[in-house]
């Protein structure tokens, strides 16, 4: 009896633009009826439906005007609503897509979503992509190009293309049918002069820019090809090389050597240090409800991408519902004993501007890998919460991970969990037309 009660309530939601269209069409059959209703009246017939209405309005209209007012409204609203209801059916069953029209309705919710921007790189951007795409088409995930190792560094050598592996990454998980494209684009060749170690996902779009002559042009067609779900964009078209000062001075070269540091990072930087943004990345900053960083890599994933010109600016002066997801591991060489708060205190430094207001951090560490991860020197990054709110922030403690094979995020459980944030933030504002510190706390959204 619950869940058939939740389904009828669930038919209310605004939808596909059915619902709307029809009620509209019957509220244009309410008053047509009133006005033929007064038409009888004045022929003599003893008709009297029209007097609710007279009892509402009679005090401002004289009874002959009604008649023509609400017969010429109750027309036009028939009319309009039964022609838009026509183009939504009309709308649905063009989309002609292989499982029918359940799926062309969800797609249709889909559009109707929050406009979400992902910053970051690796396989924590594609985590949070892969559990968001289904709650909403309007993904822009902006993705740093600065890896330099293995099949993208290869390839940014010997053909001159930006590293397109965490692009990859990013379509992939965006990809309508994802378990297929899965394993073709991250099939590595095994043999083969010149072939061995790269994979078809990055031979696939070294080939489209060659093709296209640009980068972001072979992104596009890929994405189209691949009948993506929002759309991937490089944070800029600019060579660079990643840097990072240790905390001795030291200087690395390479996000590879970057990975495996040994020492505290000072701080991370570009060489050449002018990195122009694409000018679709800062309009999908203007126009996004949540801007949501990581997970992934601290210092070669995440804090690359604001080192590009104005990023971080725009990103802090956003709108937006802003949130960073905290890594649930710390990273070998890279993040060695760092908690949750100097996660963020490390990429609010290295951004040099207020980039996000909301911290999601793991509370329920892993149990039966947590030996394993042990062994390879990773430990669960310590939820530190009362430093982080310290800091100005809203903290979100929620259990988001998944263990398989691997500790990673779930991509279900992340995805609640961004949403909820932007729901009740959202809901706050439109409620109270308070600014978001307002509603800053230091406990998880209930």
């Amino acid at each position: 009896m619950r869940q058939r009660f939740a389904r009828s309530l669930h038919w209310l939601l605004p939808g596909i633009g059915v619902k709307r269209w029809i009620f509209l069409a019957a509220f244009g059959v309410v008053l047509l009826l009133d006005a033929v209703t007064r038409w009888f009246i004045a022929e003599g017939t003893g008709v009297h439906i029209n007097e609710i209405l007279d009892d509402i309005v009679d005090d401002y209209f004289p009874p002959s005007y009604l008649t023509w007012i609400l017969g010429i409204g109750g027309l036009v609203a028939l009319v309009a609503g039964t022609w838009m209801w026509l183009r939504s059916v009309v709308g649905i069953a063009r989309d002609r897509t292989p499982k029918g029209v359940r799926d062309a309705l969800v797609g249709r919710r889909l559009q109707q979503g929050y406009k979400i921007v992902a910053i970051g790189g690796g396989t924590g951007l594609s985590t949070l992509l892969r559990g968001l795409k289904r709650r909403t088409s309007n993904l822009t995930a902006i993705v740093t190009v600065s890896d330099d190792g293995g099949s993208s560094g290869r390839l940014q050598k010997e053909l001159g293309v930006l590293p397109p592996g965490d692009v990859r990454n990013c379509l992939v998980a965006l990809a309508d049918d994802e378990a297929l494209v899965t394993d073709l684009f991250r099939y590595r060749f095994t043999e083969g002069q010149g072939l061995t170690g790269h994979s078809f996902g990055n031979l696939f779009l070294a080939a489209m820019t060659g093709i296209t002559g640009n980068f972001d042009h072979a992104i596009k067609e890929s994405s189209r090809v691949l009948n993506v779900v929002g759309r991937v964009l490089p944070a800029t078209l600019g060579v660079v090389r990643l840097c990072a000062e240790l905390d001795d001075g030291t200087i690395l070269e390479g996000e590879s050597n970057i990975s495996s540091a040994q020492r505290p990072i000072k701080r991370v930087f570009f060489d050449p240090p002018a990195a122009a943004p694409l000018d679709e990345v800062i309009a999908a900053i203007h126009g996004a409800d949540a801007i949501v960083l990581g997970p992934g890599s601290l210092f070669t994933s995440v804090a690359p991408n604001f080192l590009v010109s104005r990023i971080a600016r725009e990103v802090a002066d956003a709108r937006a519902v802003k949130m960073y997801v905290c890594n649930v591991m710390t990273q070998p060489g890279e993040t060695d004993g760092m908690t949750a708060a100097d996660h963020v205190s490390a990429l609010l430094a290295n951004a040099g501007e207020r980039v996000c207001d909301y911290v999601i951090v793991n509370d329920q560490p892993p149990s039966r890998l947590l030996a394993a991860y042990a062994q390879e020197g990773q430990d669960p990054v310590e939820p530190d919460v009362e430093r982080i709110a310290a800091l100005g922030l809203e903290v979100v403690p929620a259990a988001v991970i998944g263990e398989t094979e691997t500790v990673r995020h779930d991509p279900d459980k992340l995805a609640t969990v961004v949403l909820a944030v932007i729901d009740r933030t959202v809901a706050d504002r439109a409620t109270l037309m308070k600014p978001a510190s307002a509603y800053r706390r230091s406990t998880a959204f209930g």
